[in-house]
């Protein structure tokens, strides 16, 4: 049996979405026992499927971790505690990503020789059903060599437990792929990675999303702004796209007729069927949904979370590392 600890209140959206997203997962799954954390009275259609643990204390979005740490009524932290508690295999929430990634650090703990936990997310690429698995994507910002080898070693493990194979191909993102491209901490990640019988050398940003590469290494920074650059693209260009099909008459027919065409691109590109990143390197599976989740994309971070925490991925990163 899995057993998973939702913060119920955390994301934009509330309970409305959090208690669909719980209610359609256990329709298709026996094998998990959730703990709701959360208002009782509010939680009251659900109490028979779940266990509540009661809180009607919220974390703000831009809560510091010193205030994260001193509320302790507030749901992400009593979800988090709970994991220990209850001995529990994951936990989920869409509030604050900064307290959700702090608390689950210091509470949890980190993996034995592990020195930075990464946040890690599986992102589309232009081969139908293929995903990349991109680390670190913001859970720090400064990163030495030996993090950028670790990342490698865990972004494996990840891989495995989510897809169910090796990862074949992993590389650093640089500047060039020339051996001599790239700033110090790149160069010398460099050095260490090929220590990695799958690591293939450096992959320009361009080439990322192609599809050929299975685990993608970056430090935060970089990481980061490359998710969040890749994500404003696909924005941009879909308001183009809608803003050119309404033009006219005759492109709204254009736009009829090519319809069916164009369904499995803005498919591959829908950042809800992920629905969340990992925290991965401490002691537990700890997903961040987006913080605007509706409850498909809330539904996709517990899957997401069921299906890590089934296949063991903790104990895959202690073997791997």
């Amino acid at each position: 049996m899995v057993k998973i600890v939702i913060d119920m209140m955390g994301g934009d959206n509330g309970y409305a979405i959090t208690i669909e997203a719980v209610k359609n997962f256990l329709k298709q799954h026996d094998d998990c026992e959730i703990i709701a954390v959360g208002d009782e009275k509010v939680l009251e259609p659900i109490k028979d499927i779940v266990k509540i643990i009661p809180s009607q204390s919220i974390l703000p979005m831009e809560c510091g971790v010193m205030q994260a740490m001193r509320q302790k009524d507030s749901s992400c932290y009593k979800a988090i505690s709970a994991v220990n508690e209850e001995k529990a295999d994951g936990v989920l929430s869409a509030g604050s990503t900064g307290a959700f990634l702090s608390l689950a650090t210091l509470i949890n703990k980190k993996i034995p020789g592990v020195e930075r936990p990464a946040l890690i997310s599986p992102f589309p690429t232009r081969i139908p059903g293929k995903s990349v698995v991109l680390l670190d994507v913001g859970a720090t910002s400064d990163n030495s060599p030996e993090d950028l080898y670790q990342f490698a070693k865990m972004g494996e493990a990840y891989y495995k437990a989510a897809y169910g194979e090796e990862a074949k191909n992993i590389n650093l993102v640089c500047n060039g792929t020339e051996e001599g491209k790239g700033n110090d901490l790149t160069k010398k990640a460099n050095v260490l990675l090929k220590q990695n019988p799958h690591y293939t050398g450096y992959i320009e940003a361009r080439h990322v999303l192609d599809g050929k590469c299975d685990v993608c290494v970056f430090d935060g920074f970089t990481g980061n702004v490359f998710l969040k650059g890749v994500e404003g693209v696909a924005k941009m260009m879909g308001g183009m796209m809608k803003e050119a099909f309404t033009a006219s008459f005759s492109s709204k027919m254009g736009y009829l007729l090519a319809k069916k065409s164009f369904k499995p691109m803005i498919k591959l590109m829908d950042y809800k069927r992920v629905g969340g990143a990992l925290l991965i390197g401490v002691n537990t599976v700890a997903v961040k949904a987006h913080g605007n989740s509706d409850a498909y994309s809330f539904g996709n971070a517990l899957t997401l979370t069921y299906t890590l925490a089934k296949n063991k991925m903790v104990d895959q990163i202690k073997q791997n590392l």
